[in-house]
């Protein structure tokens, strides 16, 4: 399937239409950002704002408005499905729309599908095995990386923040993450010259064991 980034469309069969070969203009961009989230009229809306190559390699900023409802497709980083009310201003996505546009400024568009690639612009995705979990109150860390060598150890702190699930996606508490489980991170960019180096988890999913 094409993809393209930036305000094009094109036609493909709609994957969600149950075998129907009916075909829809669509819109395909990637790395968007949220720029807000709201509710009106009992209507969900998640404005976003993404670049498109202009003259003279000068990249033009589109912005719309995008319509959610039940058939718009949500998923977070990992795949899981996920609702409206996950989306926050800030989230780096990709999303499908509906290349019918009102004239509103901004314009609006029917939401296809919505994927999450990064809580923000500057976060990073990680994999790693578990070495070490503490909880203490409302915080804690897991330690990642090779056991008995820091230098390759990662420690990141989980706050109340930060997003704890299963193998299938299903929250969790940071007591059912345990040592020898395969994780995949989402962290932030920064992190300290200690060793291990220490950052903080924004999400958490196990992905084996």
């Amino acid at each position: 399937m094409d993809t393209l980034n930036g305000n094009r469309d094109f036609e493909l069969a709609d994957p969600f239409s149950d075998g129907a070969a009916a075909l829809r203009r669509e819109i395909a961009v990637e790395d968007a950002l949220i720029e807000s989230t709201f509710t009106r009229n009992r209507t969900n809306f998640v404005t976003i704002s993404y670049g498109v190559p202009g003259r003279g390699g000068l990249i033009k900023i589109e912005v719309v408005t995008l319509i959610v409802d039940r058939n718009t497709r949500i998923r977070d980083q990992f795949g899981n499905r996920i609702g409206f009310r996950d989306l926050r201003e800030g989230m780096v996505i990709n999303a499908r729309f509906s290349a019918n546009m009102t004239r509103s400024n901004p314009p609006q568009a029917q939401a296809f599908s919505i994927v999450i690639v990064r809580e923000n612009k500057s976060s990073m995705i990680e994999e790693g095995r578990v070495i070490d979990v503490s909880v203490e109150g409302n915080f804690g860390y897991i330690l990642t990386g090779v056991p008995n060598n820091p230098s390759r150890q990662m420690r990141y702190v989980v706050s109340n923040r930060t997003k704890l699930r299963d193998r299938r996606g299903n929250p969790i508490s940071l007591r059912a993450i345990r040592p020898g489980q395969m994780v995949r991170i989402e962290r932030e960019s920064f992190q300290t010259m200690s060793i291990p180096p220490q950052t903080s988890a924004l999400s958490v999913q196990i992905i084996s064991g």
